[in-house]
This record gives C-alpha cells, structure tokens and sequence, in this order.
C-alpha cells in the first residue's frame, strides 16, 4: 500500500516543467492504481488550490477509468432492459466524474423520497392522483428544477449532483421521477423527444405528457409539436413512443460529452465516447 508521503510526492512532482519526471510519476501513480486512489482523495480535500485539486481529480479520474468501464460493461452484459438496470449504469456513468462516489447512499435517498409518498399511492387514490402526488414531491416538496442559468454545467448531468443540487437538465431530472416512481410501481416512462426529454404518465385511458424541466408541467401534445417545428423539427410519432433504457442512457452520455465540449473541457471526452460506443455496440442502437 503507498504511504501519504508518497502520494504527496507524487502530485507535487506532477507539477515538474521535465516531461521525463511527470511520465514517470505518471507510471508510478497507474502502478499503485486504485490503492492510491483514498490517500488521492484525501490530499484533495485537504488542500484549497483549484488547479491541484483539479489535477488530482484527473489523475483519480484516468486511475479508475478501467474500473468504472468494466462495471459500466456487467450492467450492459447482464441486460439494460429496465429502469433498476439503468439506474445502476446511470451511477456508475457519475463515476466518471467522481470515482469514490458511495452510489449506495444515492440509492438510499431516492428509497427514502419514494417512501414519503408510498402510503399515499398504495391506498385510494386515482392514477391521476398518484401522477400529481409523485410531481408535487419532485417538483415543489423537494424542490428540484431546470437548470436554467447554467444549463452547460457538467454537473447537470451527474444524477448525484444533480440529486445534492436540485437542479438539472430535462433527463436528468426526469431520471429522479423515474427512479422514484419505479419504487412506487407507477407508469411513468421517459420519452426521448428531440431537443427538450419528456416524460410520459400512462393514467387509465389516457397518455400524459409532462415536462420535467418545467416543474412538472403537463402539457399537450400540440404544444411539443409546435415546439419542434419552431426548432426546425418535423414532428414524427416516434418522438413520443416511450423510449428503452439503453437508449436514455445513450441520451445522458451524449449529453454530458456536449456539456464537456461547451465548457472547453473537450480532453474529458474520450472515455465517455468510448462508453457512448459501448453502450451503442452491446444493444444495437
């Protein structure tokens, strides 16, 4: 196991003008692998300068990138055909960004949201009523809405910080009602519409389309189709079928390489086209 000295070595090196010594403290980190990862994490929280956190934050990053791919690979391998399975592969995909994330807790919270309400939706209520009991809880108890001021940000995207922040895109936050309403047992689905992601709520006879970039709003059908021609789309009717798993994962991965891209931060694309390429490959999208 490294010694935190050596670690505190390592990352100070990282900073040597010499491309030899940074290619070997280089070689030496991915040698020590994952063990150097807790004592990498513990040194960025312990020091305040941005640009060495970020840099440790990289170099955790490329150290547990094959870890993260090879779990990323089991959810795929076993079947991504339900919303358990994606929000497994939903979590892993935030370790992109923060590989000693404790996905469990994560888990936990969203179990703890959905058992607020499980009384409620269990016992007498109509499926409209079950719908508008889910939404209230998102959308005004809890409090999450669009991200609106800055809608680029990474940080959108990450289920976990969208979760800590409140604030998200439309699939992400559309992901949280998902995730809460499978634990519910209630028929919302994802629907992939071009440009803005919506969600869909199947209530007796009748087909509900809901924004969750808008608070929870219900809307028509010709009010998305409007929005689609004003944004150069021809509406289609496959734009509101409900979407498969693969293919929303496959939408949150695009997304967040565009947020990268945006940001001028376009070297943190590989890995996630490559995941983007795995996930494309294993169910043939």
């Amino acid at each position: 196991m490294p010694e935190k000295k050596e670690i505190e070595s390592l990352v100070y090196l990282l900073d040597d003008p010499d491309p030899y010594v940074q290619s070997e403290v280089k070689k030496r980190l991915f040698e020590l692998g994952d063990n150097a990862v807790p004592l990498l994490d513990q040194r960025k929280n312990e020091i305040n300068d941005e640009k060495e956190r970020a840099l440790i934050s990289e170099i955790i990053q490329w150290i547990t990138y094959s870890s993260v791919e090879e779990d990323f690979l089991d959810v795929l391998g076993n079947g991504l055909n339900d919303l358990e399975q994606l929000e497994k592969a939903i979590f892993i995909l935030a370790r992109f960004d923060n590989p000693t994330l404790r996905a469990s807790e994560y888990r936990q919270q969203l179990d703890r949201y959905a058992e607020r309400i499980a009384a409620d939706v269990q016992y007498s209520l109509s499926e409209t009523q079950k719908m508008h009991k889910v939404l209230d809880l998102v959308f005004t108890d809890l409090e999450f809405s669009g991200s609106m001021t800055d809608y680029y940000n990474p940080k959108n995207s990450f289920l976990n910080q969208v979760m800590d922040r409140r604030k998200g895109l439309p699939i992400s936050l559309g992901l949280i009602v998902l995730f809460i309403a499978r634990r519910l047992d209630l028929p919302f689905r994802g629907i992939n519409m071009p440009i803005h992601f919506m969600l869909m709520y199947k209530a007796e006879q009748e087909k509900i389309l809901i924004d969750p970039f808008d608070h929870g709003k219900i809307v028509t059908y010709n009010q998305c189709f409007y929005f689609l021609e004003q944004n150069g789309v021809t509406p289609k009717s496959e734009h509101f079928q409900p979407s498969s798993e693969p293919v929303i994962l496959a939408r949150c991965i695009r997304n967040l390489i565009s947020s990268y891209e945006k940001k001028d931060l376009s070297h943190k694309t590989e890995g996630l086209s490559h995941l983007l390429q795995t996930v494309e490959m294993m169910t043939h999208l």
